[in-house]
């Protein structure tokens, strides 16, 4: 899949994920991955920001714990409806490594469209997860 397709496909999922901000699945394994998709891409955040903004990663990394404390109540009412064991990291991971990527682009990629579309979407996912806690 080309760049741009690439870009345009994840702001249009970050969209359709920021409506979990507001109103959350019935379902626990839904629930599940949606935390899981939140700390994924907070954790892509976090790693941004030790590289440049060494006390918002400290920030970031107490938002992660809030998403991980959640997701360790959720998975045992998960795992009883037939969650794998492994998937929530698999959320976590296929969440995070977009994410970087989008981070990574917005700031030095060399076409100032590309760079604004990554920073568009990269925001977006993470204002997405933004309404999911309170407080952190």
């Amino acid at each position: 899949m080309g760049g741009l397709k690439t870009y345009l496909l994840g702001i249009c999922a970050s969209l359709a994920l920021a409506g979990a901000a507001f109103a959350l699945p019935a379902s626990p394994i839904e629930r599940v991955k949606v935390f899981a998709t939140c700390a994924g891409r907070l954790s892509a955040l976090e790693q941004y920001q030790w590289m440049f903004d060494g006390p918002a990663s400290e920030r970031t990394a107490r938002r992660i714990a809030a998403f991980d404390d959640i997701l360790a109540a959720l998975l045992p009412y998960a795992a009883d409806t037939g969650l794998p064991d492994r998937q929530a990291l698999i959320w976590r991971v296929a969440a995070k490594t977009p994410q970087a990527g989008l981070m990574q682009d917005a700031r030095f990629a060399t076409d100032p469209r590309r760079a604004g579309l990554a920073a568009k979407a990269a925001e977006a996912a993470l204002t997405a997860c933004d309404g999911l806690l309170l407080g952190v």
